[in-house]
C-alpha cells in the first residue's frame, strides 16, 4: 500500500474530571474555541485547522498521558511560536507548568490541565 486511507486526525478525546470547569479552562487559559457543550462532551477547536480536542466527563482515575517506567509521558503535543510568552501566561494562571528545555534547538515544556492530562508544548 503506497498511500495511507487516513487523511488526517480529525480530533483527540481527552478525560476530564469537570468537564464545565476543563471547557472553561481549554477556551479561557489555552484560549481554543469552544463550538459546543454538552452534558456528555465539550468540542474545542484549535485555531482555523480542522483539528478538534473533545472533553469526555469520567469519574474513572484516567488520564490523556502514559507512563514509562512509571515517569509520566504526553501523548499530546502542541506548537507555539511565542513558547517563552505561553509558559509565563501558563505560570500567571497558576497552571502547573515545567521548565522549559531545549534539546538540539528544540524548546519545549510540559503542562498539566485541571484533570492532571500531561501536555506538552514546543517549538
Amino acid at each position: 500500500m503506497s498511500k495511507s486511507f487516513i487523511e488526517q486526525v480529525h480530533y483527540i478525546r481527552i478525560p476530564v474530571k469537570d468537564l464545565e470547569l476543563s471547557a472553561q479552562w481549554y477556551s479561557g487559559i489555552l484560549g481554543l474555541q469552544l463550538l459546543n457543550s454538552t452534558e456528555e462532551r465539550a468540542i474545542l477547536k484549535i485555531n482555523e485547522g480542522p483539528f478538534l480536542l473533545i472533553l469526555v466527563p469520567t469519574a474513572d482515575e484516567t488520564f490523556a498521558h502514559f507512563t514509562i517506567d512509571n515517569e509520566q509521558e504526553f501523548s499530546i503535543g502542541f506548537t507555539s511560536s511565542k513558547l517563552s510568552a505561553f509558559h509565563q501566561h501558563l505560570i500567571d494562571h497558576q497552571v502547573k507548568v515545567e521548565n522549559i528545555k531545549e534539546d538540539n534547538g528544540h524548546a519545549f515544556f510540559h503542562f498539566y490541565d485541571p484533570n492532571g492530562n500531561k501536555l506538552q508544548v514546543h517549538w
